[in-house]
């Protein structure tokens, strides 16, 4: 019998250094490297002895002659790389961290190209393949702003999305279930008007044709619309409620844009529900290769907890009108 030998899986340490305004930092690999010519995220391998911190912080030194000084931990994810002409086949940890802050100037020191990104208009090829689901998710906002009429009134509840819309909010939910189709068609038609203004991003909650008859971008499924759904369609985002690893698998296989995982944490809205938990949140999700917003009793404190369990942000649906 053939002994199988364990796969070496290599440690690395990514950077997604970013800008204020969103744009993040893409590096060449230079001549002599394996993928040479490919653009990557700054970073590499981890020593042994090395926190994933640790090697972060050499790399960039080594790398662009700059040392990190504000950073937030984000997504761990495995990748398997074939061989190539000019590389052999590996397994790599990726453990990514956004870097927003730094000192020194931005030096490539190996001889590589450096180029200021933004996620919506990518424009270096080719990108390693191990990047594609990290540039899917930073397209994302960090916040997922669910409606609220039927608590604020329609005065009070478009006072604040016409607030936040000018503070940057980008991604937004409408999710009514008291009003009739009549109604929802105009309260929808008249946040599809308002966020269209401030270029964010408008889903209606269960209603694909709706979604679709007013020029949404997209629709979010409840779990049990999700585990029925058979093909993903081609002229709508899809995003969906996920509460456990069977629906994530299903989210994942049917190539959903993103998903919600809830509840994290009690909240009002199932008070006879189960929290999660941030160690089950990122347990639940540590294999997903598609963006997740944690839910279910979140501020804006939570949002760094919730990058560093792995999510892309978080959903609110109370807390994110009463900033």
């Amino acid at each position: 019998m053939t002994k199988v030998l364990p796969v070496k899986v290599v440690q690395v340490a990514v950077a997604i250094i970013q800008k204020p305004d969103g744009q993040f930092l893409m590096a060449s690999r230079p001549a002599g490297k394996g993928w040479a010519g490919w653009w990557e995220f700054p970073g590499g391998k981890i020593e042994v002895n090395e926190t994933p911190q640790q090697g972060l912080s050499r790399e960039l030194q080594e790398e662009l002659g700059i040392t990190p000084t504000k950073t937030q931990a984000w997504l761990t994810r495995r990748y398997d790389y074939p061989a190539t002409y000019d590389s052999q086949a590996k397994t790599v940890q990726l453990h990514f961290y956004f870097v927003t802050e730094w000192q020194g100037e931005l030096t490539p020191l190996e001889g590589q190209q450096l180029s200021w990104q933004t996620p919506a208009n990518i424009t270096v090829a080719p990108v390693l393949p191990a990047n594609a689901p990290i540039m899917h998710a930073l397209a994302l906002p960090t916040i997922y702003a669910i409606s609220n009429l039927h608590e604020m009134g329609e005065q009070a509840f478009f006072a604040a999305l016409e607030n936040r819309l000018k503070q940057g909010l980008k991604l937004i939910q409408i999710r009514e279930k008291q009003l009739s189709r009549a109604d929802l068609t105009l309260f929808s038609s008249q946040i599809i008007a308002m966020a269209k203004k401030y270029a964010a991003k408008v889903f209606i909650n269960g209603d694909m044709d709706l979604a679709q008859k007013l020029g949404a971008h997209g629709v979010h499924l409840s779990s049990a619309s999700l585990m029925s759904l058979q093909e993903k369609p081609s002229d709508l985002m899809v995003a969906a409620s996920c509460h456990n690893a069977q629906e994530l698998g299903q989210a994942e296989k049917m190539g959903l844009d993103f998903v919600v995982l809830s509840p994290v944490k009690p909240t009002k809205s199932h008070n006879n529900a189960q929290a999660l938990g941030w160690q089950q949140f990122q347990q639940l999700i540590a294999q997903s290769t598609i963006p997740v917003y944690a839910l279910g009793g979140m501020n804006q404190p939570d949002l760094s907890e919730a990058l560093a369990n792995g999510a892309r942000g978080i959903a609110m649906q109370r807390a994110i009108w009463q900033w």
